[in-house]
């Protein structure tokens, strides 16, 4: 079994100054990862209205599943045109681990 994680960080529009313009730049790329059957959820820079961390999990049976999945997710988020993909940390864990 291997999981492998990932967390983009995001830049959102100018427009993001408070929480709830945030929520609706981060809810809908939530809800798209979600498509993929992935773990999907806003796990950082929670308090920064200009920011947002998205954290994405996949379990699978084999590592290069879990990364084609992950890729299509990393994808997914840089097209998205509305903000800007600054970095992604991924990690893959096995059962060697």
């Amino acid at each position: 079994m291997y999981t492998e994680t990932a967390v983009f960080d995001l830049l959102l529009p100018g427009d993001s100054r408070s929480l709830k313009a945030k929520r609706s730049y981060v809810r809908p790329i939530v809800a798209a990862l979600r498509r993929f059957d992935v773990s999907a959820a806003e796990v950082g820079a929670l308090d920064l209205h200009g920011r947002a961390e998205i954290g994405v999990a996949v379990v699978a049976a084999e590592a290069a599943h879990a990364r084609e999945v992950l890729d299509s997710c990393e994808r997914l988020v840089a097209a998205r045109p509305e903000v800007e993909l600054l970095s992604v940390r991924r990690r893959l864990h096995g059962g060697d681990d």
